[in-house]
């Protein structure tokens, strides 16, 4: 049977299928968009600096330091005088999880901003800034942090892309090399899923690279955004990317006694792109959530490679058909089962508690995907219990019901890759849980005497402070005793007054400390130095909502 009126016939079939297709990944869109909407899409979380936002010095510092929940790589740091004057900063020193940065010139007085943008162990740019006063404070310079929605946009698509040709083009090929038996139906389709996705890796790569610089979609052809994306780890995922779908592409139009072996290395391709860089291989313990992101990412390509190939070979009615569909619903078990187990592995270590399925933007795209899943594994159930054992034995009817069936399939599999893509902007509760519990620290620093202080987590509800206890040129200070005082007078709380314990470790300790609300605080040290002479230092300290 010749395939060009085959292909005409689905193309006629595919329209209503399209038009659903579309309105499908709409509503994905939207979803998605109300679950990620107004959120900091933040993946490492900055838990301490130096000097602390806010603070008024009477000097300028050295240096600035930056310390974040997990390690980072700089990409971008400014400093932002009073008038507006932005000055680059290009000396720094990173040590574990603590950005150092030098101050290149004497500053004058006035409010300053230092901007930073870093690229943290998952791959993705994170950027704020504090500010900070020398003197008297005066008019902040503006600083823009408008969300560049083309840019996102942009990224959100090039995933989509890359994941149709991984996941349906590499996917296809192995299908049609393994499963189909020699046949060629929707091998067409899986070349235009490779080329998508040829197309779409290195575009992403780009995409990367203006998300981590900051920069508009305009500076694309810069050299600077694509060393600056080829550098992250989402570098390695598009160059792994780019050999599985050229060993695909190869598969499919090469000789046939090669074809095996290269859509096999393409499908081990699929899972090692995926495994390179992303939210869930970044996680710890990298020995189990890599190998689990591996074959997760292999289990989607065998599933859904397999769907387009299929269902045109049955619309078709090709002489290998009934053997491809045999095959198919022999594999799709263990393929499901690995699916199924790697998936809730990787969901357990990133969502953490079941409350942060409705707390978060992951936990919420998570159960968007969820229900889904719910609705594809159903579908596939039924049709491998019910109607594949009656397709395989030659009933016309239910072969074409079994189509329709795997069209549908493939809407919620494209739906699918649209939620998944939309993870891209938003940080697992994992990430969020390592930076609530980091904490606060703040130094004080007076003549007589000065104090490091640490509260522990660094946000509202019962903590733990530490003090260490020094004098006014760093040397050892034997306090008699230490209270720590707390108060926050625009909301009414009066000083809340702590005496410190000392343990034995050299620090003063105050344990079963309730900091009630969030916001802006006034901390007091009282040390007392004899019987006869009391140092208070005082400083302020931003404590978090969670």
């Amino acid at each position: 049977m010749s395939t060009t009126p085959l292909l005409q016939t689905a193309s006629m079939a595919c329209k209503p299928a399209g038009r659903l297709a579309a309105g499908l990944l709409a509503v994905i869109v939207f979803l998605a968009s109300l679950a990620v909407s107004d959120q900091a899409f933040a993946h490492a979380a900055l838990i301490k600096t130096d000097p602390a936002d806010g603070a008024v010095l009477e000097q300028g510092p050295a240096q600035f330091s930056l310390t974040f929940s997990e390690p980072v790589s700089p990409l971008v740091l400014t400093l932002v005088k009073p008038d507006g004057t932005p000055v680059a900063l290009t000396s720094f020193r990173l040590s574990d999880q603590t950005l150092e940065i030098d101050n290149p010139q004497p500053l004058k007085s006035g409010t300053h901003v230092l901007s930073w943008r870093v690229i943290s162990a998952d791959g993705h740019p994170v950027g704020g800034s504090l500010l900070f006063s020398i003197g008297a404070p005066s008019e902040p310079p503006a600083v823009s942090e408008a969300v560049d929605w083309p840019l996102r946009s942009a990224i959100w698509l090039g995933k989509v892309f890359l994941y149709l040709g991984l996941f349906l083009g590499a996917g296809g090929a192995f299908a049609l090399a393994w499963l189909a038996g020699g046949g060629q139906a929707g091998r067409r389709f899986s070349i235009v899923a490779i080329l998508c996705g040829l197309v779409a890796a290195p575009l992403s790569l780009g995409f990367q690279g203006l998300d981590a610089l900051g920069a508009p979609l305009s500076h694309l052809a810069q050299p600077v955004i694509w060393r600056t994306g080829l550098s992250t780890s989402f570098g390695w995922t598009v160059l792994v990317a780019l050999i599985a779908l050229g060993l695909g592409l190869l598969s499919l139009a090469g000789p046939r006694a090669t074809a095996k072996p290269l859509a096999l290395a393409g499908l081990a391709g699929v899972g090692v792109a995926l495994a390179a860089s992303g939210h869930a291989s970044a996680a710890e313990p990298q020995w189990l959530t890599r190998p689990m992101v591996f074959l997760h990412g292999v289990g989607i390509a065998l599933w859904a490679g397999a769907l387009v190939p299929l269902g045109l070979a049955l619309k078709g009615q090709s002489a290998g058909a009934t053997p491809f569909l045999r095959r198919f619903s022999w594999a799709i078990l263990p393929v499901v089962a690995v699916l199924a187990s790697a998936g809730i592995v990787l969901a357990v270590v990133q969502v953490q508690t079941p409350l942060a399925l409705v707390d978060t933007a992951y936990g919420r795209l998570l159960l968007i995907k969820l229900g889904l899943l719910v609705f594809l594994f159903t579908l596939a159930a039924v049709n491998r219990w019910k109607l594949t054992a009656s397709a395989e034995a030659g009933s016309t009817e239910v072969q074409r019901r079994l189509v329709r069936s795997i069209g549908v399939e493939m809407l919620i599999v494209l739906a699918i890759f649209g939620v998944a893509a939309g993870w891209r902007f938003t940080p697992p509760p994992r990430a969020l849980a390592i930076a609530a519990a980091q904490p606060v620290s703040v130094h004080i620093h007076a003549l007589k005497a000065m104090a490091d202080l640490s509260i522990t987590p660094g946000h509202a509800g019962p903590v733990v402070a530490s003090m260490i206890i020094m004098s006014g040129d760093f040397g050892p200070l034997d306090a008699k005793e230490v209270t720590l005082v707390l108060s926050k007078p625009d909301s009414g709380i009066e000083p809340l007054k702590r005496a410190a314990a000392k343990p034995g470790d050299g620090s003063w300790r105050v344990d079963n400390l309730v900091i009630p609300v969030a916001g802006r605080w006034t901390v007091r040290i009282d040390i007392l130095v004899s019987d006869f002479e009391m140092v208070k230092i005082e400083a302020p300290v931003d404590i978090r909502a969670e």
